[in-house]
């Protein structure tokens, strides 16, 4: 069945970076589209950036434009996300997640969660 397992949350300071890692198994990774969301308590769940299943097209949130980058290494399964000039705002579990189709920007399936936290 479909796992996605991210990695590389922590504690870090305004400022810091940080790269998150989904280690994807379970299905044929290269075919599907993949996206970072986050959530933090008593909100939904956002759309933080969005990557085809080319790695052609990315799409990100206007809050971290600029600032995160979204890629792919469909020889390893991988899907990263890189976080930088983080700010406290940014706090939040960040989640990985697997499209519907390749081009899909509907997730169907999500990692157990990574949680970042951002000190001022």
């Amino acid at each position: 069945q479909v796992q996605l397992v991210e990695s590389g949350g922590g504690l870090v300071q305004s400022g810091d970076s940080l790269r998150l890692s989904c280690a994807a198994s379970g299905f044929t990774f290269r075919l599907f589209a993949m996206g970072w969301y986050r959530q933090v308590p008593g909100k939904e769940r956002e759309l933080v950036a969005y990557i085809s299943w080319t790695g052609g097209i990315s799409d990100y949130a206007d809050s971290v434009k600029g600032r995160f980058t979204i890629s792919r290494d469909n020889a390893k399964n991988t899907v990263l996300l890189q976080m930088d000039s983080l700010k406290p705002e940014d706090t939040a579990e960040y989640y990985c997640a697997k499209s519907y189709g390749a081009n899909s920007r509907d997730m169907g399936s999500w990692g157990k969660g990574t949680l970042v936290a951002v000190s001022s």
